[in-house]
């Protein structure tokens, strides 16, 4: 399984990192010392930042904690998203009985100590008859946070194994979670800001419905 490397400067370099793969396991297909700068879940496609050398890994990861990324996500959910955009807000932390799995937590909830706070941003891109094609602009870097924010909202990533609800609907041949990161902003050791895309992969174009969702009254 080949690495295709969007750019490579002598500080920073951008994979596009194939569904299937851990972050690790790119690290080693890609034959050179670097460093990862951030992680994928292993059926997540796109764009995956490593560094070059321990200083530029340090610069880069500030960014990350300090929430100066802009980060965008290609994300097919099961039912109708109602509203064209939203945020979504709360706390996010271990579930109790699958220690895997991450959960959503309102700072109400009794359980809600220690829980780390998360955000996701969102819009609707279309709208099919079972499914809605979202860009997800995660604004906090939680573990699992964009399939277990989707969850919560009611319309998990179709393919989703880990956070998908029991009978609900999957296009036919989609093989893994649909969940691809296109877009990454980042400021660079010399000052300059570079933004890097990565298009839809093949496995999940094919795997969009056909037809969009169109209202009776229109």
């Amino acid at each position: 399984m080949g690495i295709k490397i969007i750019y490579e400067d002598k500080d920073l370099l951008v994979a596009d990192k194939p569904a299937g793969l851990e972050t690790v396991e790119v690290l080693a297909r890609l034959g050179k010392k670097v460093f990862n700068v951030h992680r994928l879940d292993k059926d997540t496609s796109g764009i995956n930042l490593f560094a070059k050398n321990q200083e530029a890994l340090i610069f880069f990861q500030k960014q990350f904690i300090n929430r100066e990324i802009e980060k965008r996500y290609i994300a097919l959910v099961a039912g109708r998203v109602k509203d064209n955009k939203g945020m979504i807000d709360t706390l996010i932390g271990r579930a109790l009985k699958e220690k895997k799995k991450q959960k959503a937590y309102l700072e109400i909830e009794p359980r809600a100590e220690g829980k780390r706070r998360a955000v996701t941003e969102y819009r609707v891109i279309k709208r099919f008859e079972d499914y809605t094609l979202l860009e997800v602009m995660p604004k906090t870097g939680r573990k699992h946070q964009i399939r277990c924010h989707m969850a919560y909202l009611g319309h998990p990533i179709v393919g989703d194994k880990m956070y998908g609800f029991k009978g609900q609907p999957c296009p036919e041949g989609l093989l893994r979670q649909f969940l691809h990161a296109s877009y990454i902003k980042i400021k660079l050791p010399s000052g300059e800001y570079k933004e890097f895309n990565s298009e839809l992969p093949e496995d999940l174009e094919k795997c969009l419905p056909k037809k969009k969702y169109l209202p009776k009254n229109n």
